[in-house]
C-alpha cells in the first residue's frame, strides 16, 4: 500500500547553489544530509521542508564509483538540471515492489546502497517513482520560514498523451485513489487528479485541442521532452499574485 508522497527530487549540478537559493529566496527550511548520504550513497542530498505538501528534495553526484552519483551523472549529462524522481513510501517497499510487479509495473532489482525500490519510468508515463519505508526522512514540527513562506509542494503536474490512460496506472496499478478524468474546454485538455494518502496531488494532463495555449505548452513539452514531470505547484500564506518561474531546469508555479 502507498502511504504518501514525501517529496520530489530535482537533480543540480552545484548543491551549494541549489541549497542556498532554496534557503535564502525561496525562504525555506534546508537540511543538508550530505555528510551521511554523501558516504553511503555517493550523492549530496539536502532536503526544502515547508510546511504542507511534499518536500522538495536537492540531489547532485558526488562519487563516480557508487550506483546513485552515476545514475544523477547520466541524467544530467542527458538533460541537464530538473526533475528528477518522485518519491513515495510504503510499509515495506520490497513487499509492495512485489505487488506491484503482480500488476504490470516495471520495478527494478534494489539498487547498491539504495534504501527504495523503483519503477521504470516506462510504466508510469515517463516519471521514475522510488518507493521508500514510510517516515523515510523526519519532518521538523515547526520548520523555519521566511517570507514569501512558500508551502511545500501541491501539485505535480505530469504531462501524459492519454490522462484517463495514465490514470489507469496509477488507481490500479499503484493503488493511489483518483477523480475520474474532467475535460477542461477552455484549456484545451483532459485532467485526471490522483491524490496520495499524504503530501500534494498528481494531476495527469494531455492536451486535447492545441488552439487553446496551455494545450500548446503541454503539446511542445511532449514534444520536446515527452512524459514526465511538468510542473510543480506551491503556494504561499502570504497572498502573493499568481506568477510561474523557473529554476534547476523545474518549472515552478505559486498560486
Amino acid at each position: 500500500m502507498i502511504t504518501s508522497m514525501p517529496r520530489i527530487a530535482i537533480a543540480v549540478s552545484d548543491f551549494e547553489q541549489a541549497m542556498t537559493t532554496f534557503k535564502n529566496q525561496m525562504g525555506m527550511h534546508v537540511v543538508d544530509f550530505s555528510p551521511e548520504t554523501v558516504p553511503s550513497l555517493g550523492a549530496h542530498v539536502g532536503m526544502c521542508q515547508p510546511v504542507g505538501g511534499s518536500n522538495i528534495e536537492l540531489m547532485a553526484p558526488s562519487n563516480p564509483n557508487e550506483p546513485l552519483s552515476q545514475a544523477l551523472q547520466k541524467f544530467l549529462d542527458r538533460r541537464g538540471e530538473g526533475i528528477y524522481a518522485m518519491m513515495l513510501e510504503s510499509p515495506d517497499p520490497n513487499a509492495e515492489a512485489e505487488t506491484l510487479l503482480r500488476r504490470g509495473i516495471k520495478v527494478l532489482p534494489l539498487m547498491r546502497g539504495a534504501g527504495g525500490r523503483d519503477i521504470h519510468p516506462s510504466s508510469t508515463h515517463g516519471v521514475l517513482i522510488r518507493i521508500y519505508p514510510d517516515d523515510s526522512v523526519a519532518q521538523p514540527e515547526n520548520p523555519s520560514s521566511a517570507s514569501p513562506h512558500y508551502t511545500g509542494i501541491q501539485r505535480v503536474v505530469v504531462a501524459t498523451r492519454d490522462a484517463s490512460l495514465a490514470g489507469d496506472v496509477y488507481t490500479q496499478g499503484l493503488g493511489l485513489a483518483s477523480d475520474p478524468p474532467q475535460m477542461d474546454t477552455d484549456n484545451g485538455i483532459i485532467s485526471c487528479i490522483v491524490r496520495p494518502p499524504k503530501g500534494g496531488l498528481i494531476e495527469l494532463v494531455s492536451p486535447i485541442d492545441v488552439s487553446k495555449q496551455p494545450a500548446q505548452e503541454l503539446e511542445s513539452f511532449l514534444g520536446s521532452k515527452g512524459e514526465g514531470i511538468m510542473a510543480l505547484h506551491l503556494s504561499t500564506s502570504e497572498g502573493a499574485p499568481q506568477r510561474d518561474f523557473k529554476m534547476f531546469g523545474t518549472s515552478f508555479s505559486i498560486s
